[in-house]
């Protein structure tokens, strides 16, 4: 398992530190210990843009109630908190609060089932190449039960890409133009045949 924390606010840190002054040049900052490791980029970066840096079977992010690439358990004890926390993704509430058409469950073994039955990560391309406006659009249709995660054009097609095990979000476009260029460069070789092709790469 993984966790991920999303803050609107950014992070407090201890002023003085060395972190803290090569963050303030607005540089990357790389730092390691043998209790543990970071990764500070200037900005903010998409979930996808981290991912690669873990490897878990299950994600759990805490904060971003604006992300719409995944559903969500919305932790309310009203029911005012839980609607403004955008209900449309959420797969239940774990509180005392009660919202019209998202069940209640407060057994942690139940909504661990819950996440592990129907939780899924889009890749936040925003691509529009499933007929959605953006990602969130094809998440609230795939929690009303109108759509999958295969509905997700980047994770179709003949042309994919995995870095370190992770599969790299390709909007079709970018895809199609990848896919076709590698073709047209591996027919002009000897002994090219169609067919499943694997390119191993280390970057």
């Amino acid at each position: 398992m993984a966790a991920a924390k999303h803050s609107h606010h950014g992070f407090d840190e201890k002023q003085g530190t060395d972190t803290s002054r090569f963050r303030a040049l607005g540089c990357p900052v790389l730092a390691w210990s043998p209790g543990g490791s970071q990764v500070f980029w200037p900005g903010e970066r998409r979930p996808a843009d981290m991912l690669s840096l873990v490897t878990a079977d299950v994600l759990v992010c805490e904060g971003g109630k604006t992300l719409g690439l995944m559903p969500r358990i919305i932790l309310a004890d009203d029911e005012a908190t839980a609607r403004d926390l955008d209900p449309e993704l959420a797969l239940a509430v774990y509180g005392k609060a009660q919202l019209p058409g998202v069940p209640t469950v407060n057994d942690p073994e139940a909504l661990a089932r819950l996440v592990a039955e129907r939780g899924f990560l889009l890749p936040g391309l925003d691509c529009g190449a499933c007929g959605r406006e953006d990602c969130r659009g094809l998440a609230v249709d795939i929690l009303a039960g109108r759509a999958t995660p295969a509905d997700c054009a980047s994770r179709a097609g003949a042309f994919t890409v995995t870095i370190n095990g992770q599969p790299l979000a390709l909007n079709p476009f970018v895809a199609g133009i990848l896919g076709a260029g590698l073709r047209a460069m591996l027919a002009e070789l000897k002994g090219f045949t169609p067919g499943h092709v694997e390119i191993s790469l280390e970057a």
